[in-house]
Formats: structure tokens, C-alpha cells, sequence
């Protein structure tokens, strides 16, 4: 009998869906690209699965794990194609996603529009059941109204339903009540219970929390049904997890039952696997960017530990969830050149995407593509793309660019390479741009940051932005293509837990608030302890991470504050700490004031048997050939090496290149390349 050992992460992106393997036994690890089926991702993953089991040679049954990161439900949501689903909210909340923040889309543009809501207003309906704001019952549920509103909900043909009673985020009882009753009455809607899954203050944020997890439900649900037969049908009865938000991983069952926790996920893993990289290179200060087909995204690492937020969006709505902050900055691979009116380069937002993709994909695209430029510029081998698997047509996207040339004024035989590099140039720009005020925003100093490039396009364009941003580090992994994927294997079970407390700790406060806080503490720590030991005989040890969002008295918005175990015993204790992180960000602290706790977050994860990237045996670079690369007006002659064969120890000089099967790194002029322990490509600057 063989026991399994085998662990398979995988990552659908837009263009492709990529799969790593690691064999915990021997340490080997494989890696496989597969295009994407857009109607249908889960088909992606079963002949992205069968190449992988056929390439790698193993046996279905050895497989002991599968990790799946998806951006199905983000899709749908940017999109607006989630279900129809309604919303009941107490009497006199109808409006509350029509009102919402009562803020301008636009601050400097009167007649900008606003976001269409979540919900449209015929799909709001009322109920009497109310609660006070300390949680004691204003007005009980009325069983006729119940029926009534369900037949109401029948009518309208809605395949889910939140629910969002006021002030129900203190008690979840009569939400839960109200949702038991309809789902007697409308067996086959799927129904979300906003206290259920997010029980903080503020109800329109609670309402959309609720309401995007009751939009992709079904929409999920259908998806994880599919995932599950497919991969069964492969011989595979590992069990499959799901990458979440919060960069750690969910069973099928939790996932299948809060898709909102999943939504942001894809992003997530990569910074994951970005921290294992940054450890193993001694460097816990990291800039992840994520460069795929369609965006480049970026995050930051500060001591190994990835930045979290709660003020981020799903397309235009805002979740208050705790995720891995992740922004886009710029432009990916698919994102299209074009010039405006006033004949200025732009690049993107527009994407070529999968299909038809870049021109020299040669299947229908029209419009040049940043890997269009890659090419031209001679970054890219047009034979050698994918490994060979996908061969590249150079003269459709010189001629693709010689067409934006002309738009912008270039002339001269060279004038697509000319057009090619002042696209590149655009796009490191404004990625720089972006990069640089997200930094200042977090206060840190961009010289102690390593930059971590992964995605198809990430380490080809990492060493110009670089140069760009005047950062002095770049970190390479060894696969940096199938990086997200590689992340989901790497992640331990997580799940996040939320109270709203209001209770005052710190100079003059009541001691009874810190008491109050310590027993909702004990309450959140029970709930996903209970919760940790159902998700699977994976899950080993586990422990808990404690955040509260605190403010002074008076304030409108919270800061998030890490608590150690040591300093939850007095409330004091929490005061300092939220009057030390006030000084940092702001410069100030009233030391005199009482501090308000207003929300506590637990955090548990649950750790699953580690995987050990393996080392690198120790290797000579020999270029395997060179090439003509065009960059900064000049043609150079670079040395072209392959990935495989620069062991550790290895250093190569720009202007190299190195290719891969998942993408090609360029190291420019000027910049030099060392590889680690594990692999990963060390490009800095060159000391004069």
C-alpha cells in the first residue's frame, strides 16, 4: 500500500492554470502549465491534473493533499454576474445599500456615477424583527410575516438570500431564526446569515458582506461540485482545500459554505510562498508583484509576516474582512498599447486575455500586447516560449507594433523595437508610480525592501521596474509562473473570527470593559477551536493570532492592533500598545486618554506537516547561446542561460537572459544574478 506523500497545488489564473507538485518524501518538485477554460475552470484542472500525474509519473493514490486557489467569485462579482438574490433587512433599512457611505465616486468630478448596488431595490424587503443596540429583542420575528415574505421571495425567483437585521452583529439568534424559517419554505435557495459570517458593527458594511457571499454562493457551489467530480474521476481521493483570503487555506466544506472567504485568495497564496523565499534569503523585508496576464499586483512583507487590511474592495464594493493587502499597480502581459486622441502611448487596463491573447499568439489578436514588446525587444525567444510548447509569430507583432509607431511618430527600420521599449517604459512607470505611494502610505523606507517578482510576467519585467522604482534588489524564485500554486501548498489552515466589543480599556476605564473582553476572548477561542478539529485529519497543532481595532474616544475609524499573549492580561497593557502604534503612524499619543476597544479578531491556524523546499547542488553558468536584446535606445548582445542549470553559487552578468519553462528572466545592464540555497535568482546592481 503506498501512503500518500504527494501534495498538488493549483492557481487559475485568466490566461493560464497552473499546477506544482512537491513530493514530501524526496523533496522534488514539478510544475505544469495548462491554458485556462474560461466557461468552465474546473475542466482546466482535470487536463492540467492528467498532464501533471502523466509527466511526473506517479500514482493517483499517492497524492495526499490538493490546495485550489480560484478567482471565480471575484470575477463574478467585478462582473456583476453573480445570482439573483435578494436581501430582507429590518423595517427601515431598505436604503441601506442605496445610501451606503454617502460619498462621492469621484472627489473631483461632479458627474461621475455612482456604483450600481449590490441588490436592486425591488429585491430589498422589510421584516419588523429588530434589535436594540445592546442586543436585547426590540420586536420578534412574526411567523406569518415570515410566510408571507417567502412567498414574496418565491415569486421573484431569487436563488439566495441575506439577511442583515439591524444591530443583529450582538446577537445572532433572530438572524439565524429568520433563516431557519425560510429555509423551510424555499428548500434549494441558499441563505446568508449576515452575524454568521461577520458579526462586526456597521451595517452597510455587514450587508454587503452578506449579500457578495449570497451573490457567488450558488455560482460556487455549482463550481466546487464540478472540482469535486472531476477530481475524483482522476482516481484522486485526497481531500482539496481551498485557498482563502486571509492567505491560509479552507476544507471543500467550509469553503462551499462562506465563498466570500475565497474571493481574494489567488493573490494571497503567492505573497505565502514569497515569505518561505524571503525567509530562506535571509530577507524579511519583501515587495511581492504578481505580474500575470492581465494586472500586476503588489504587496508588502515587514518580518516575514505579509500586511493585512480590512479597507479593501471587491470591484466597486468595500469588504471589511481581514485579507492579504494586495493592490493592483499596472499593467500584465495581455494588457493592450494603444494611443489616445491626443496621440499618447497608453498600456492597458484592456486586456488581450487567453483569447484571443497577444498577436503573436496567432490567434486572432489585432492589437499589440506588453508580450508583444517582450518579444520584439528580443527578451522573449519566439521558439522557446512555454518551454517550446507554444511557438511565438515575431513578425505579427512587429507588425502590430510598427502600426502604433506610426501613431506616436517613430520612423525607421527599427521603429517597432522603438515602440516596443517606449511601451515598456509606460508600464514601468506607472507601476513605479503606484509602488512608490504605496511604500511612503506604509511608512517604510523602499532601500531595506527585496523585491519579489513571480507570475508568467513578473520576473521578465521585475529588473526594470527595479531600475525604475530605485530599488536595489530583485528575488527570483525557481518558479516563478506557478508561484500562487507553489503558495497553496505552503499555507496552513486559517480562519478568522470577529466580536464587536465597545469597551473602553486604559487610563479612567472601568475595569468591568477589559472583563467583558477577556470572557468575549475566551468565547471567539472556543468557537474555532471547535471549528479547527473538524477540518480534516491534516491539521495537526494549531494556535491563535489575536488583533483588536482600537481607537480614542471620539475617533471615526480604528487602527489594527497585534496582540501578544503576554499582554492581553491587563487593560492597560492594551492601551500602551495601541498608543505605541498611534505614535508610529502619526507621531502623537494622548497617554492621558482611555482607549476604546472596539473589535476583537481571533485568528486560528491550524498547521498542517510542513514542506521543505529543497537545496540546489552547486553549479558553473555556461550560457547556452546569446541573443540581441534591445534596452534603454541600445542594442546589446546577452548571454542566454537556462534555469536548470544555474545550481547554487551561480552568478551571471547582465545584460542575460534566463529562460524557463514558466518565463524568462532578464537581468539588465549593469545588474548581476546570484542563485541561493534554493535557487532563487539574487539580481543587484553591480558595484561600479
Amino acid at each position: 500500500m503506498i501512503l500518500p506523500h504527494i501534495r498538488i497545488g493549483i492557481d487559475v489564473g485568466g490566461t493560464f492554470t497552473d499546477f506544482v507538485l512537491v513530493d514530501r518524501a524526496t523533496g522534488r518538485l514539478g510544475y505544469h502549465k495548462e491554458p485556462s477554460v474560461p466557461s468552465d475552470p474546473s475542466a482546466a484542472v482535470e487536463n492540467g491534473l492528467k498532464g501533471l500525474i502523466a509527466a511526473q509519473g506517479i500514482d493517483p493514490s499517492a497524492i495526499e493533499l490538493v490546495v485550489h486557489g480560484t478567482t471565480i467569485g471575484l470575477n463574478a462579482t467585478i462582473q456583476r454576474r453573480g445570482a439573483r438574490m435578494a436581501m430582507v433587512v429590518s423595517r427601515g433599512n431598505r436604503d441601506v445599500l442605496e445610501i451606503a457611505r454617502l460619498r462621492l465616486p469621484s472627489s473631483y468630478d461632479f458627474t461621475a456615477p455612482r456604483e450600481a448596488p449590490l441588490v436592486p431595490r425591488d429585491l430589498m424587503f422589510e421584516i419588523s424583527a429588530r434589535l436594540r443596540a445592546d442586543g436585547r429583542v426590540e420586536t420578534d420575528p412574526d411567523p406569518d410575516e415570515i410566510k408571507a415574505l417567502a412567498q414574496k421571495l418565491r415569486a421573484s425567483g431569487v436563488e439566495a438570500v441575506a439577511i442583515m437585521l439591524l444591530n443583529s452583529y450582538r446577537n445572532p439568534d433572530m438572524e439565524i431564526a429568520v433563516a431557519d424559517a425560510l429555509r423551510a419554505e424555499l428548500p434549494g435557495v441558499l441563505i446568508t446569515e449576515s452575524a454568521v459570517v461577520w458579526p462586526e458593527v456597521r451595517e452597510y458594511e455587514r450587508a454587503l458582506v452578506a449579500g457578495l457571499n449570497a451573490s457567488i454562493h450558488p455560482l460556487m457551489t455549482r463550481y466546487f461540485d464540478r472540482l469535486l467530480g472531476r477530481v475524483k474521476g482522476l482516481g484522486i481521493a485526497a481531500p482539496i482545500y481551498i485557498t482563502a483570503n486571509n492567505g491560509g487555506t479552507l476544507s471543500l466544506e467550509t469553503a462551499r459554505a462562506r465563498p466570500i472567504d475565497t474571493v481574494l485568495s489567488g493573490p494571497a497564496s503567492g505573497v505565502v510562498a514569497a515569505c518561505r523565499v524571503g525567509e530562506a534569503a535571509g530577507q524579511p523585508r519583501l515587495v511581492t508583484i504578481d505580474m500575470g496576464g492581465t494586472s500586476a499586483d503588489i504587496s508588502i512583507v515587514q518580518s516575514g509576516t505579509p500586511e493585512f487590511t480590512t479597507a479593501t474592495f471587491v470591484g466597486d464594493f468595500p469588504l471589511m474582512m481581514p485579507v492579504v493587502n494586495v493592490g493592483a499597480i499596472g499593467a500584465g502581459g495581455g494588457s493592450i498599447l494603444w494611443v489616445d486622441a491626443q496621440g499618447v502611448l497608453k498600456v492597458g487596463p484592456l486586456s488581450a486575455g487567453a483569447d484571443p491573447g497577444p498577436v503573436a499568439y496567432g490567434r486572432g489578436g489585432k492589437d499589440p500586447t506588453v508580450t508583444d514588446c517582450y518579444l520584439v525587444l528580443g527578451i522573449v525567444d519566439p521558439d522557446r516560449f512555454l518551454g517550446g510548447r507554444m511557438r511565438l509569430d515575431l513578425g505579427a507583432a512587429r507588425q502590430a507594433l510598427d502600426k502604433i509607431a506610426d501613431r506616436i511618430g517613430l520612423s525607421g527600420p527599427d521603429r517597432a523595437e522603438a515602440a516596443a521599449e517606449a511601451a515598456l517604459r509606460v508600464a514601468s512607470a506607472k507601476m513605479a508610480t503606484e509602488l512608490t505611494k504605496l511604500l511612503a502610505t506604509a511608512g517604510v523606507d523602499p532601500r531595506r525592501f527585496s523585491l519579489v517578482a513571480f507570475g508568467g510576467a513578473g520576473p521578465t519585467h521585475a529588473n526594470l521596474l527595479a531600475e525604475e522604482a530605485g530599488l536595489t534588489s530583485v528575488l527570483v524564485p525557481t518558479a516563478p509562473g506557478t508561484f500562487c500554486a507553489l503558495g497553496a501548498i505552503l499555507a496552513d489552515v486559517r480562519r478568522d473570527y470577529v466580536r464587536t466589543a465597545r469597551q473602553l480599556v486604559g487610563a479612567g476605564a472601568d475595569p468591568g470593559g477589559f472583563e467583558l473582553i477577556s470572557e468575549t476572548l475566551k468565547s471567539l477561542v472556543a468557537e474555532a477551536s471547535e471549528w479547527i478539529a473538524k477540518e480534516g485529519a491534516i491539521v495537526g497543532a494549531h494556535d491563535f493570532v489575536v488583533t483588536m481595532r482600537m481607537r480614542y474616544p471620539g475617533q471615526a475609524y480604528e487602527l489594527d492592533v497585534a496582540i501578544p499573549d503576554a499582554r492581553i492580561t491587563t487593560g492597560p497593557g492594551l492601551a500602551d500598545l495601541f498608543h505605541a502604534e498611534h505614535h508610529r503612524l502619526y507621531g502623537f499619543a494622548e497617554q492621558a486618554s482611555p482607549v476604546q476597544v472596539t473589535t476583537l479578531r481571533v485568528g486560528v491556524i491550524g498547521r498542517v506537516p510542513p514542506v521543505t523546499l529543497p537545496d540546489q547542488p552547486p553549479t558553473k553558468p555556461v550560457a547556452r547561446s546569446t541573443r540581441k536584446v534591445r534596452h534603454a535606445g541600445a542594442f546589446h548582445i546577452a548571454n542566454v542561460y537556462d534555469r536548470d542549470s544555474l545550481g547554487q553559487g551561480a552568478l551571471v552578468l547582465g545584460p542575460a537572459i534566463v529562460e524557463q519553462l514558466d518565463t524568462t528572466s532578464f537581468v539588465l545592464p549593469g545588474w548581476q544574478a546570484l542563485s541561493d540555497r534554493i535557487g532563487t535568482l539574487h539580481l543587484t546592481k553591480v558595484a561600479s
